[in-house]
């Protein structure tokens, strides 16, 4: 099942979990978004520096430490989503209490980790 995912914090460094998920999203035939500083290109998705209203998504993951966050909250929640994934690192009480009162569901885990185990 195609799970349309925006990803937060894509990094063109090819160490970089952000850019890792970015791969094996491809791979999984998930349409994948992404949002980050810098332009550029992984596995052929482009990685927009403003904030664009994507339409359809199923997903948000992020690879934002909490603090860093703070300024992306209407937008995520502006989005939609019917999930956030925090993964490790990204932990955020404050975001968790805001996506629950909007009805948005929220998984504290590794996007490759679900990804890899065929639980995404």
């Amino acid at each position: 099942m195609n799970k349309k995912t925006l990803v937060i914090g894509a990094s063109l460094n090819p160490s970089r979990y952000s850019n890792v998920a970015i791969k094996r999203l491809v791979g999984a035939n998930q349409d994948t978004v992404a949002f980050g500083l810098k332009e550029g290109t992984v596995s052929g998705v482009s990685i927009d520096t403003e904030l664009l209203e994507y339409k359809d998504l199923d997903t948000v993951t992020l690879y934002l430490n909490p603090k860093r966050q703070t300024q992306y909250y209407d937008y995520i929640i502006g989005l939609n989503p019917k999930r956030v994934i925090f993964n490790p690192g990204t932990e955020n009480p404050e975001l968790y209490s805001l996506l629950k009162e909007r009805g948005i569901d929220y998984e504290v885990a590794c996007t490759l980790v679900l990804l890899s185990t065929n639980q995404y």
